[in-house]
C-alpha cells in the first residue's frame, strides 16, 4: 500500500487498523479552504456507467460520501497530510 493512495476497502481498513475504534473520524478535504467533514452515507455502485473517468465502467467501488461540515482543519492536520 502507497502511504499517500488508498485504492482499496482491504487498503483502508488496514490504515485504520492501528488506531482505536472510539476515536472520531473526519473526512480532510483540500481545496480553497482546507475543512474537515464527519462521514455521510457508504454506498457500493457500479465504476463509472456514464464513462467520465479512468475506471473501468462496470467495476463496483465503495464510495464514501462527506456529511456535515465540521470545522476548517486544524493547520497540524494539514502538515500532517502535506498540505501546507
Amino acid at each position: 500500500m502507497n502511504d499517500n493512495h488508498i485504492a482499496t476497502v482491504g487498503e483502508l481498513i488496514a490504515a485504520l487498523s492501528d488506531y482505536d475504534p472510539a476515536t472520531p473520524v473526519r473526512i480532510a478535504t483540500e481545496s480553497a479552504e482546507y475543512m474537515d467533514h464527519t462521514i455521510g452515507r457508504v454506498v457500493r455502485t457500479p465504476g463509472d456507467p456514464d464513462s467520465d473517468c479512468v475506471l473501468p465502467n462496470d467495476a463496483p467501488v465503495v464510495r464514501i460520501g462527506t456529511g456535515e461540515t465540521y470545522c476548517c482543519l486544524p493547520d497540524s492536520a494539514a502538515d500532517a497530510l502535506g498540505w501546507s
